[in-house]
């Protein structure tokens, strides 16, 4: 059975902390989290405090969006109603969703693809052509 979901912050027995849209489930006698989307926040400091803020992904080798968390490696749970928070994760994500749309893929219209050993020979000839002059 899965709860209402959430907005929450996570801190992990580890020290990370996470900001993430949160519903419990409860399997089998425990209770898992499942977090979707994410996200690590950093303050950015210059001389006059914080400047703003640095919201990457919480892992950054992954295209998942979507997590399941053992309550055992929770230290601490906190459910946010922090406007500013939320906003800024609901713009990573659709900041996320338009960088993968925009991702384009190689093609031979883009221009000339060659073998590695081709273009270096075109470019040993150019280079020994500019030192001949």
């Amino acid at each position: 059975m899965i709860e209402d979901d959430f907005y929450g912050t996570i801190k992990f027995k580890s020290g990370e902390e996470i900001f993430a849209r949160v519903a419990a489930s409860e399997e089998d006698n425990r209770t898992m989290l499942i977090i979707t989307h994410p996200i690590i926040v950093n303050a950015i400091k210059g001389r006059s405090g914080v400047v703003g803020y640095k919201v990457e992904p919480w892992l950054k080798t992954t295209t998942e969006d979507m997590f399941i968390i053992n309550m055992s490696d929770i230290l601490t749970l906190s459910e946010s109603k922090d406007v500013e928070m939320i906003m800024m994760h609901q713009d990573f994500i659709n900041q996320s969703n338009k960088s993968d749309d925009n991702k384009s893929h190689l093609n031979r219209r883009m221009g000339y693809l060659g073998s590695v050993n081709e273009t270096k020979k075109i470019l040993e000839k150019i280079f020994k052509s500019s030192n001949n002059s």
